[in-house]
């Protein structure tokens, strides 16, 4: 159940954390989700931590301290130069332009309109995660948006998905995502007042046997509970961060394969 060989382009395919402390973020996951990891040396300087469970890769680590710690999102595509040169084309700014990331892929870094920070990744030889939606791996991928429709259009211009609005009392509350070979792929919330002044930002959602217990290790382990627990209705859910202050969710609930 959840293994991976290849994700269909427009597919959330990996994640991986910025973190200034890999040691801190390792004694955390490992205790929280069961990963085990393994270094390996990126040429020209650093460590690029995998995280492996049950012997396949679902996350990476690497450290840095020139951002505030956090987790970054990966989509598929069939061409990274393509997808940029499109990005730019719809008005959207270019963090980093397409890059070779040794035999792994190819991977450039873009920002949505409202400034959502997404990985546009070409698989060569690292597909992406092996494992998705078991216990301790990638479940969900979300937009928490202050721009939902600005958001929506964008993404479907450059991915081609499908948005699928969920409305309650007149008001559009959730937007399901469906890539090009019509999967469930993720989702858009759109923010309001009661998050304060939060940037748009994806989240990445990690699934758990137990939801209360995984708030209660993340908060033994030096974690913070921001949301939650709660139950929008599909399973139970919480949001978290990290001893170093990335942002990420907890999941429990029933999944696809």
């Amino acid at each position: 159940m959840g293994k991976r060989e290849g994700y269909d382009p427009g597919t959330f395919s990996w994640v991986d954390l910025s973190t200034g402390d890999v040691g801190g973020a390792k004694d955390f996951y490992g205790g929280l989700f069961g990963w085990e990891f393994e270094d390996d040396e990126i040429p020209g300087g650093g460590i690029y931590t995998m995280c492996y469970l049950r012997g396949d890769a679902v996350a990476a680590m690497v450290e840095q301290d020139q951002h505030p710690g956090h987790w970054n999102n990966y989509v598929t595509v069939t061409s990274v130069d393509e997808t940029a040169e499109k990005a730019g084309r719809l008005g959207t700014r270019v963090i980093e332009k397409p890059f070779d990331v040794m035999e792994s892929g190819r991977m450039a870094v873009l920002a949505d309109p409202d400034g959502a920070v997404l990985c546009a990744w070409e698989p060569r030889d690292h597909i992406g995660a092996g494992r998705v939606n078991d216990a301790g791996c990638m479940a969900w991928n979300e937009l928490q948006s202050r721009a939902p429709e600005k958001a929506s259009s964008f993404y479907r211009d450059l991915f081609g998905w499908q948005m699928e609005p969920i409305d309650q009392d007149g008001s559009t509350v959730y937007l399901t995502i469906r890539n090009s070979a019509g999967w469930m792929n993720g989702g858009i919330m759109p923010l309001s007042g009661r998050q304060g002044d939060a940037p748009s930002f994806w989240l990445t959602y990690f699934t758990v046997p137990s939801c209360d217990r995984a708030v209660e290790r993340a908060e033994e382990s030096g974690g913070g509970l921001l949301a939650g627990p709660m139950e929008p209705g599909m399973g139970r859910i919480a949001v978290l961060n990290d001893p170093q202050g990335a942002v990420f969710a907890v999941f429990e609930g029933e999944t696809d394969e």
